[in-house]
């Protein structure tokens, strides 16, 4: 067997690529004494494409599939090589496999907290953060743009880059909005989108696609959202003093059920007493009036007067409110023995068993006095 012959059945014949890495997006064949065989098989799996470079040009690109790495699949890279030593001379060329799979769950956030203008609460710093899914879409640009000469490139390789580019592009949209803050989570969907759609020619410079773009959340400062929480709190306790006697109450009660604390004893009735002072005094104060200007909501407007219909010699009269009854009734044109009926009754009543009425005939004068006797 001649020297030849011995070192072409020891060159490598299969060419294939298996990965479990999750991350590996090129990986480069390690070739024998840097020649693939004449005849080789090449071996490209779903989710994957293969790509040749001889001497540092692309030559051709495999989709899936199984190949037979002969000059007549070769034309590219017959054309580039010229087959000096014949058809059977083994070559050298670098194979690269690129994954085309979808690598999802990739990271992206701000570093720092961005300045916003905010129309309700002024200049605001807000943070956000989300999730995106990309995968290759050109092998041959991403060999060309971003893998070089690199035996193995994984998402982690790219993913700093990627991720100052959608960071980038989402603040810009959000503070092009104007949105208020607190309307900026009914929004997620349509900045996602938008983003999406304008970084998307950026990816495909470097052969990727962004398949899916997602905002997790935006969040304010802890101070700001601390103060948030406070104005929350306060509008849903509504009446401060209701509440205060409340909390009042309650502390009594479990200073009751704690005979061997500080309520046993003079003590104990001493904080009673004074608990019971402030709740008094607090329950004493007048109630303030109603301002909408100052608690910034609109009164609810105010009650229908009550109006009644009187039948008065089989005719139907009215309707009339509590003051024209009343002085009807003074008159004597109104008596308890009148019908009267108004909206929501099932039929007419006599007015002295209507216990609404009765405060009209209560405020009836008493009949004046006869007349002295003549003298």
């Amino acid at each position: 067997m001649s020297l030849w012959k011995s070192i072409k059945g020891e060159l490598i014949d299969i060419i294939e690529w298996l990965d479990d890495s999750h991350s590996s997006l090129v990986w480069r064949f390690p070739r024998h004494d840097n020649e693939i065989k004449n005849g080789a098989k090449l071996v490209v799996r779903e989710g994957q494409s293969a790509v040749f470079v001889n001497e540092g040009q692309l030559a051709d690109v495999f989709p899936p599939g199984t190949y037979t790495l002969e000059t007549a699949n070769l034309p590219i890279l017959s054309t580039l090589k010229g087959w000096k030593y014949g058809f059977d001379s083994p070559f050298k060329a670098e194979v690269y496999f690129v994954s085309t799979r979808q690598f999802t769950d990739l990271k992206w956030g701000t570093k720092n907290p961005v300045m916003l203008r905010d129309p309700e609460f002024g200049p605001v710093r807000i943070r956000a953060f989300g999730t995106y899914a990309m995968r290759a879409k050109d092998p041959a640009d991403i060999i060309r743009e971003i893998v070089g000469t690199n035996a193995h490139f994984t998402t982690d390789d790219i993913t700093n880059q990627l991720r100052n580019l959608v960071v980038s592009r989402f603040v810009d949209n959000v503070a092009e909005s104007k949105l208020a803050v607190l309307d900026l989570a009914a929004n997620y969907d349509e900045f996602g989108s938008q983003v999406k759609e304008k970084i998307q020619p950026e990816f495909e410079a470097y052969g990727l696609e962004l398949t899916t773009l997602l905002i997790e959340n935006i969040s304010l400062p802890p101070a700001v959202e601390e103060a948030l929480d406070k104005r929350t709190s306060m509008g849903v306790i509504g009446n401060l003093g209701a509440y205060t006697q409340f909390q009042a109450a309650n502390a009594m009660e479990q200073a009751a059920q704690n005979p061997g604390g500080m309520a046993s004893g003079g003590m104990g009735m001493g904080m009673g007493f004074a608990m019971a002072n402030q709740m008094g005094q607090a329950m004493a104060q007048p109630a303030q009036p109603f301002n909408p200007a100052a608690t910034g909501a609109t009164p609810p407007p105010p009650p229908a007067p009550v109006a009644y219909h009187v039948a008065v010699n089989g005719q139907t009269t009215g309707p009339y409110d509590l003051n024209t009854l009343r002085q009807q009734a003074a008159q004597g044109q109104f008596t308890p023995d009148s019908v009267v009926w108004k909206q929501g009754m099932s039929g007419w009543i006599r007015a002295g068993d209507v216990t609404e009425l009765q405060q009209v005939f209560q405020a009836m004068p008493p009949p004046p006095p006869p007349p002295p006797p003549a003298p």
